[in-house]
């Protein structure tokens, strides 16, 4: 079973503010290609995420796409309860969409926020309960993702943890071949 762990940037950090931000079409582009072609080369079965908004919604979003045609789940962990509470009631119902239609959910720990601990504890479990991890960020420009990817580089001096990284670079790639790609099919109707 390949379990990987998807995180990366929220959406403030990305400058999107909005569903219909053209930034979320392209990221969600980069995911489903990423995940395609692990899933195609028999290497995923389980795409494991947070809540937050941003790269790990939207990386449960298109999980919960690949699922109505591949084989592959889709899970959201959240490191304390009431995890959505302090959001506005927009995001909110997202995050509870989104809870009630994955194939599994769960926290790692079963009380509210109280201190960063749980946040420690929560990494550690996403990192010992996958077999490797792609993140949404560059390195040049840290931001929250920097702690998992700290963490990821630290575990694997003693352990074989692939990392992959989508950057930005990657991203512009990723919104040069979807415009081409859908320039393409216009022509073609």
């Amino acid at each position: 079973m390949q379990r990987l762990w998807v995180t990366g940037y929220r959406s403030y950090e990305l400058n999107v503010f909005g569903d219909r931000d053209p930034k979320i079409t392209v990221i969600k582009y980069a995911l489903k290609n990423y995940f395609v072609s692990l899933i195609e080369e028999g290497q995923l079965d389980w795409i494991i995420t947070g809540a937050n908004l941003g790269v790990e919604q939207w990386a449960a979003e298109v999980g919960l796409e690949l699922g109505e045609k591949y084989p592959v789940r889709t899970s959201i962990m959240i490191p304390y309860e009431e995890f959505a509470n302090r959001w506005n009631e927009n995001n909110q119902a997202k995050f509870i969409n989104l809870k009630e239609k994955v194939d599994f959910f769960a926290s790692t720990s079963n009380t509210p926020y109280q201190s960063p601990v749980q946040l420690r504890n929560y990494q550690n479990f996403m990192i010992q309960h996958t077999d490797r991890a792609m993140m949404i960020y560059d390195p040049e420009h840290p931001g929250k993702p920097k702690y998992d990817y700290n963490l990821i580089q630290k575990y694997q001096e003693s352990k074989e943890y692939p990392l992959d990284l989508i950057d930005f670079y990657d991203l512009q790639d990723a919104a040069e071949e979807y415009q081409e790609n859908h320039q393409n099919s216009k022509f073609s109707e």
